[in-house]
């Protein structure tokens, strides 16, 4: 277990716990959420390592590593996927300003978002670390993943895009995946990373039950404030910031479950609608927000 004496983000000494939450996929085990005083990082105190915490992804209700569609949340989450796969395809073509080029998928779980790219003529790198998982990417969309430590072997300035798509919060080595991106981005790539945002509306609604906080597999849980101050040691500039409106319905789905034992799906609803609308007036405080990154010049 890893057991943090400063911040993860900012090495702060300005850290005290916040609250406790269960791990509700796997092992049921409680893990105190610990914040920094200083950028605003939240992040899970007394995690597994990164030798031991492959068990608390052993599930059949983690999606993205099974692609299962049992349930209702589970076919929900791939009815909008489908929908939301043309939109990324769209924003990377507008975001980079090409229709096609070379991309570094990290974290790509079952290969949608990797296939779908690859379908669109693009090349496509894609990492993910479990290695069942990486069979299901073939099976599923005939891509072949890469072990994700193949990421500090990959030459630099080789991509015109790198996604984390609600990956970031996983990586143990949070500083050396930032900088790595950074070397293998092209001078005008973009790195796109996505992360759940604490400081949103359902998650105050459900607080400990929060789905977004996942413990233990979200070692890190991110304001923008914090993302800020990271991108920043890493020199790194922040062109934009854009926010991911299905995910608070989603998230809130799962979270009323958590919260009760059974989804409540008008008050998932209403709660995930209200977060959505405050984040129209601040896109700061949507459920999941999408930070669109450049190397500094």
């Amino acid at each position: 277990m890893i057991t943090r004496q400063t911040c993860p983000v900012c090495n702060s000494t300005a850290i005290s716990q916040q609250l406790v939450a269960e791990d509700y996929t796997v092992s049921h085990q409680p893990f105190a959420i610990w914040q920094c005083l200083s950028c605003t990082l939240r992040f899970t105190q007394a995690v597994p390592d990164a030798a031991s915490v492959g068990a608390y992804y052993q599930s059949d209700n983690y999606i993205s590593h099974t692609n299962s569609q049992q349930g209702f949340i589970n076919r929900l989450y791939h009815y909008v996927r489908r929908s939301t796969l043309k939109k990324k395809l769209r924003l990377l073509r507008h975001i980079t300003g090409l229709r096609t080029g070379h991309l570094l998928d990290i974290g790509a779980g079952t290969g949608a978002f990797a296939g779908t790219m690859h379908q669109a003529g693009w090349q496509v790198t894609g990492l993910e670390p479990d290695a069942a998982t990486r069979e299901r990417a073939l099976a599923l969309h005939g891509i072949t993943l890469a072990s994700s430590d193949q990421l500090f072997q990959l030459p630099a300035g080789s991509f015109d895009a790198i996604t984390l798509w609600h990956v970031l919060e996983h990586v143990h080595e949070l500083h050396a995946y930032i900088e790595q991106a950074k070397i293998l981005l092209k001078e005008k790539g973009r790195l796109l990373i996505a992360v759940p945002n604490y400081i949103a509306y359902d998650a105050a609604v459900y607080c400990q039950y929060w789905a977004a906080y996942d413990v233990p597999r979200h070692l890190y849980h991110f304001s923008p404030a914090a993302m800020k101050n990271l991108l920043q040691q890493h020199q790194l500039q922040l062109l934009d910031v854009q926010p991911m409106w299905y995910d608070s319905f989603y998230i809130s789905l799962l979270s009323s479950r958590y919260k009760s034992g059974k989804t409540n799906l008008p008050g998932a609803f209403l709660t995930g609608l209200i977060s959505n609308i405050k984040a129209m007036f601040n896109k700061e405080k949507c459920s999941s927000v999408l930070y669109v990154i450049a190397k500094s010049h």
